[in-house]
């Protein structure tokens, strides 16, 4: 029998409960786009028939977060393998958690030499497993991010967050122009810490204030937060002509809008 599976309760249905684990973890609780989440799981199966047996395994073993980081790393390898025209970056290992669990026998610089290969192989698990073992787990996780979608929306009726992208923002100093609105999944607590390491890490000392959602209680999460920049240039770079940009922060995602107060004061 193939490593990768194993079975729970016999054939049919339960072969592949793993695999649907590890699906449901991305695409549900750790609220990644669904279709990716297909690539990433096809891209760990990958390594298992390239011999890193029992992958699966391991990462179900692991706090989602943990699995969120590996997603990431695997988000970059198959950003490797999908694009020609994608720069290994020098000196620097990006997939160091992917890389140390296989004692460095992996490499941007191995799935780039042969993307040909794993692009092909790729197309064939999805074919072959994904396809047959995830539709309707696909199915609930589309619905599901439908849901926060609508919430978005009705938050823009609101007058909390703008519908429309903009492009080439002229600079200026008003506090609308330079204010985001982030939204975060309910369950995977983001704290303010966070996003601000976050964004200064990207774009150095940006945030000039920064507003958490008021809650009634410390078990409380906050689902949503502003954040003003010092620059209305960071705004734009954020969304690169978006109308929202998806980040994830220690396996945790943000959604970033831009913010537009219409009625009432934040928050």
């Amino acid at each position: 029998m193939d490593p990768r599976h194993f079975p729970t309760g016999g054939e049919g249905g339960n072969f592949h409960s793993m695999d649907r684990t590890i699906f449901s973890l991305l695409a549900i609780e750790l609220w990644r786009d669904p279709y990716e989440s297909v690539q990433i799981l096809a891209f760990w199966l990958l390594l298992e028939r390239l011999g890193f047996k029992r992958f699966i395994l391991f990462l179900l073993s692991l706090h989602p977060p943990k699995i969120g980081e590996f997603a990431d790393e695997a988000v970059t390898c198959l950003q490797c393998i999908n694009d020609f025209r994608f720069v290994i970056p020098p000196d620097i290992n990006v997939i160091p958690l992917t890389s140390s669990i296989f004692n460095n026998k992996i490499s941007l610089q191995y799935f780039h030499e042969n993307r040909a290969t794993m692009a092909r192989e790729l197309q064939s698990i999805i074919t072959e497993i994904c396809a047959k073992a995830l539709p309707d787990l696909i199915d609930d996780a589309l619905r599901k991010h439908a849901t926060f979608d609508a919430l978005t929306d009705e938050l823009a009726s609101l007058g909390f967050v703008d519908e429309k992208p903009r492009s080439n923002h002229r600079a200026g100093t008003s506090t609308q122009e330079r204010a985001v609105f982030i939204t975060f999944s309910r369950g995977y607590p983001v704290s303010e810490a966070e996003v601000r390491s976050f964004f200064t890490s990207l774009f150095g000392e940006c945030v000039e204030a920064f507003y958490m959602q008021s809650v009634n209680s410390p078990f409380d999460q906050p689902l949503y937060a502003q954040v003003i920049f010092s620059n209305p240039a960071t705004v734009d770079l954020i969304l690169n002509g978006a109308v929202k940009a998806k980040f994830a922060i220690n396996g945790k995602h943000m959604w970033v809008r831009r913010f537009v107060q219409k009625f009432r004061n934040f928050p």
